[in-house]
């Protein structure tokens, strides 16, 4: 359960890091961008991470993860004022994630926590959590290669270049790691 710990770490990082390698490739009126009335811009979908991430992770192992104090539907209405406001909002939500998780332990993940008044094991909990943010960040990937069309740079493997990056990984020896840490 100590590798589940520090894996689960990396995962959240990987995430943010899909994100934050988002963000830099665009413009605030990109971020901003949406389709439709109806549908999320980038930046709706950062703000509603974030509202998730504090309301969750805000003492999460005492209280339940749905704060009072959180407005969910405040979420999906654009209210940053820049891409350097929403990107520190983006990295206050991370803060309480990654302050709450590193200082966990074995014993820990046993531990039944409530979202809404169901119970989770803390384990269940950051699942649930690392597959809602998975989601969200494909999401943002997704609308900014979709804004950035042939200008986007690739945050994986390439199109066209997957027998090369295969040949280089094969080359090397053996290992055990986590997928992230060349990245």
């Amino acid at each position: 359960m100590e590798s589940y710990l520090t894996s689960i770490i990396k995962q959240f990082e990987y995430y943010k890091n899909l994100g934050d390698k988002t963000f830099n490739q665009l413009t605030f009126d990109e971020i901003s961008w949406q389709s439709s009335e109806d549908s999320n811009s980038i930046s709706i979908i950062a703000k509603h991470m974030v509202g998730n991430m504090l309301s969750r992770w805000t003492n999460f192992l005492a209280v339940d993860g749905e704060k009072s104090w959180r407005n969910r539907e405040d979420e999906f209405i654009a209210s940053y004022t820049s891409k350097e406001d929403m990107i520190a909002s983006w990295e206050s939500g991370w803060h309480c994630l990654f302050k709450a998780i590193t200082p966990l332990t074995t014993p820990d993940l046993e531990t039944i926590i409530y979202i809404r008044n169901e119970g989770h094991t803390v384990l269940e909990a950051i699942n649930r959590q690392l597959a809602h943010y998975s989601y969200h960040t494909g999401q943002i990937v997704f609308l900014g290669k979709l804004l950035k069309g042939e200008d986007w740079e690739s945050l994986s493997i390439p199109k066209g270049q997957s027998s090369t990056y295969n040949t280089k990984k094969f080359n090397q020896e053996k290992s055990r790691k986590h997928f992230t840490d060349d990245l």
